[in-house]
C-alpha cells in the first residue's frame, strides 16, 4: 500500500518539510540513503548540491539521473532508498524521463509495495492517474500523459482559489471522471494506503458534476 508526502511547496522558502516527512523513515538507520529524483528540473546538478546539503546528518543523497543512468542502476538505487524524493519543476518533463528512461513501471511497483514517497509540486502531480491537470508548459512534447498511478486523484498544486483556474480544471471532468485534489502553497496532502487526509494548509477537491469543496485540516478526502 502506497505511503506517500505530498507537498504543493517544499517550505518556508526551504525543503524543510520535505526534510521532516522523510525523517522518520531515516532515524536509526545504519546507512540511511534518500533516493533524489530532480528530473522536473533541467538544472539537476543545482538541486542535487542543495539537497545535499539540507539533508546533512540525516541522510545521504542519492542522485537518480534518467539521463545518464541505466535502468539497472536506477533499480538499484532506489531499491537501497528507505525514501524517494521527487522535487518539483516542469511536470511534462519529469513524467516524460520516467517514461523514456523505463522507470515508471518499477517507481511505481515500489511505491505500491509502501517505498515512502515525499514529492512537492511536479513530484506531486506525477503521482495522480495522470499529469493532465498540470499547469506546466509542454515544451519537451511529451506524448505519455499517465503517471505513477498511486493515489486515485489528480493533484493541482499553487491554487488560489481563484475563478478562472476552477473553470480550466473543470474541463478536466469533460473527460475523466477522478476527483482533482487543489493545494494551496504551503498544503500538505498525506496517503496511507486508501487513506488521503490533509495535514495542513488550503485544499479543495474538485468532482465531476459538483461544485468545489473546502477541506478541513486533518479531513479525509474520498475519492
Amino acid at each position: 500500500m502506497p505511503t506517500l508526502h505530498l507537498f504543493s511547496t517544499p517550505g518556508d522558502r526551504d525543503i524543510r518539510w520535505v526534510i521532516d516527512a522523510c525523517r522518520p523513515y531515516l532515524a536509526d538507520k545504519d546507512e540511511p540513503t534518500v533516493a533524489f529524483l530532480p528530473q522536473a528540473s533541467l538544472n539537476v546538478n543545482h538541486w542535487l548540491d542543495y539537497t545535499t546539503r539540507s539533508f546533512e546528518k540525516l541522510a545521504r543523497v542519492e542522485l537518480i539521473d534518467t539521463e545518464r543512468m541505466d535502468l539497472p542502476k536506477m533499480e538499484s538505487i532506489i531499491r537501497k532508498a528507505q525514501v524517494v524524493y521527487i522535487s518539483g519543476g516542469n511536470t511534462f518533463l519529469l513524467n516524460h524521463r520516467l517514461h523514456i528512461s523505463g522507470l515508471m513501471p518499477y517507481l511505481r511497483k515500489k511505491a505500491l509495495a509502501g517505498l515512502p514517497v515525499v514529492g512537492f509540486s511536479a513530484g506531486m502531480v506525477v503521482c495522480g492517474p495522470n499529469i493532465l491537470t498540470s499547469s506546466d508548459m509542454n515544451s519537451v512534447e511529451a506524448n505519455r500523459f499517465d503517471g505513477l498511478a498511486v493515489s486515485p486523484f489528480n493533484f493541482y498544486p499553487h491554487y488560489g482559489d481563484d475563478v478562472f483556474q476552477d473553470d480550466w480544471l473543470s474541463e478536466y471532468h469533460s473527460f475523466h471522471d477522478n476527483p482533482v485534489i487543489m493545494l494551496s502553497d504551503g498544503a500538505y496532502v498525506k496517503v496511507d494506503g486508501k487513506k488521503t487526509t490533509l495535514v495542513h494548509g488550503g485544499a479543495w477537491v474538485l468532482r465531476k458534476d459538483e461544485e468545489k469543496i473546502k477541506v478541513d485540516e486533518g479531513e479525509s478526502i474520498v475519492p
